[in-house]
């Protein structure tokens, strides 16, 4: 298999998103939880003094936001490195059906700084979002819509280039 014959087998919208944008997205989750972790927890607290805390994270904390950046890569290199490798349609809808439930997870995991804030501010009110919400709800809702159509065989239609198996 070559890297051309991916390119004839899956619309360029699901290639450009799954292959590059979603990817370098991911490494940049890594790099500031990661390499700048008061930076990203600045970021998830609504309150000063929780920006007052997150300037001083605990040990557990910055184990936490490593262990985070480690799993931002694996997310990445699976996403790239698995579907790049296949013309199978069954394993893109594989992989992108479990990145769709670790869509909900990270959702869910914006619940407590909906409590802080309110449902309204953390998961409607977009243009409020600072760029942690952005990328924790906004892209998520983004990569969550595009794994959906993809499930849905939104745009997929019959290629004759496409493995099923």
């Amino acid at each position: 298999m070559t890297t051309s014959d991916t390119l004839h087998s899956i619309p360029l919208l699901y290639r450009l998103f799954f292959l590059y944008v979603e990817p370098i997205s991911a490494l940049v989750g890594a790099f500031y939880a990661g390499i700048r972790p008061t930076e990203y927890l600045t970021y998830l607290t609504s309150s000063p003094a929780g920006a007052t805390l997150a300037q001083k994270p605990s040990t557990a904390t910055v184990i936490s936001l490593y262990q985070l950046s480690n799993l931002y890569l694996l997310f990445a290199l699976n996403e790239r490195l698995v579907l790049s490798s296949t013309l199978s349609r069954r394993t893109w809808r594989t992989l992108l059906f479990g990145l769709l439930v670790a869509d909900l997870g990270h959702l869910a995991s914006m619940v407590p700084l909906a409590q802080e804030k309110g449902f309204w501010e953390v998961f409607v009110n977009f243009w409020g979002w600072n760029a942690m919400e952005w990328g924790s709800v906004g892209f998520v809702y983004c990569g969550a819509t595009m794994r959906s159509c993809f499930l849905l065989g939104v745009g997929l239609g019959k290629d004759k280039h496409a493995k099923e198996d």
